[in-house]
Order: structure tokens, then sequence, then C-alpha cells
């Protein structure tokens, strides 16, 4: 596969006018391939691999909090990188979810291509299958090249996004708590 998307990008830099075999280019279309596919590998996995088990019974019924989650996901209309954090909360009912499993939940679903909003979604949604919260709360901050290097080229833009699941968005008070801690 690798060779494959080589290829293509020998093309693309043909087309652009560029020789793809001076020294400085040589092997560009290969790592490029490869850089394209470990910027999309979370296509190759699945949430029961990354959770891997690490949901664990506890009594704790208050509000956990993971915060600035660093995540560099890809635009699917410019193929652009957008890069920011990620702060997840939840309410659990009976299980926790092991730490680290939020970073790798943020990394599987942003090493896709898609829009920032739907990555919200996915990440919201994935927290609350593996762990049946009583809400969960996801809120995602990032800078999208495709509008800083390209188009408008506005440099300071960033774009936040918010997925409430349960008491997150029936109970205003809880939700103002995340907000409050999360800023």
């Amino acid at each position: 596969m690798t060779d494959d998307i080589a290829q293509h990008y020998r093309q693309i830099i043909t087309a652009l006018g560029e020789n793809p075999d001076r020294e400085g280019l040589r092997d560009t279309p290969k790592r490029a391939a490869k850089a394209m596919q470990f910027l999309n590998a979370g296509y190759q996995q699945s949430l029961e691999e990354i959770i891997n088990g690490a949901v664990f019974e506890s009594q704790t019924d208050e509000m956990v909090l993971v915060k600035n989650i660093e995540l560099y996901s890809m635009c699917e209309h410019h193929l652009l990188p957008f890069i920011g954090k990620c702060h997840i909360a939840y309410l659990p009912d009976g299980k926790v979810l092991g730490l680290s499993k939020f970073a790798r939940i943020v990394d599987m679903y942003a090493r896709r291509m898609q829009i920032q909003e739907n990555l919200t979604r996915e990440i919201a949604d994935a927290v609350q299958q593996v762990t049946g919260a009583k809400g969960v709360a996801v809120v995602v901050e990032a800078r999208h090249l495709c509008m800083m290097m390209r188009g408008v080229e506005k440099q300071n833009s960033s774009m936040t996004s918010s997925v409430m699941l349960g008491g997150f968005r029936d109970n205003p008070a809880t939700r103002q708590e995340f907000l409050t801690l999360i800023n």
C-alpha cells in the first residue's frame, strides 16, 4: 500500500511542475506516503482494541475530567492538519476508564480524515459507549491550517466545538462546572 500511495505523490509532484527525481525530492513520495499512513492510522484501530479491558468498577459518581489532551487531525476538505486540544469529562455510573485510554480514544478518532465537529461527537460517543456514564462532555479547541495557510489566511483564528450528553446536557449546573474547570 505504501508504494501505491508513493506513486500518487510522485504524480502530484510532477503535476505541480517539479522533478521528483531531483536529489531533494527523490525519496519524498515514499516519506509522504508513510506520513499520510501514520496521520490516518485511526482507520486501522478499533475502540475495543484500544480500551483493552481498562474499564474498572468504582463507586465514584462525581465528575472526572481529563484536560488538554493534544490532538492532530486531518481536515477532510483540504487534507491539511488541524491541531489542538481536547477536554473530556464524564459522570461515572459504577465504572471508570483507565486514564491513558482517553488519550488513545482521542488519537484513534483524530487520526482520520474528518471535520472537527464530527471528531468531537465521535469522542463523546466512544466515552459514553465504553463507560455507560450518566453524562459525557467533550470540548475540542483547534487551529486549522486550511484556514491559516490558504483561503482567508487568518493566523490567529481557532475553532471550539462541544458535545454534551446525559447529565451535561440536561443539568445546566453540571455543564457550567465543566466549562469553568476547563477555562
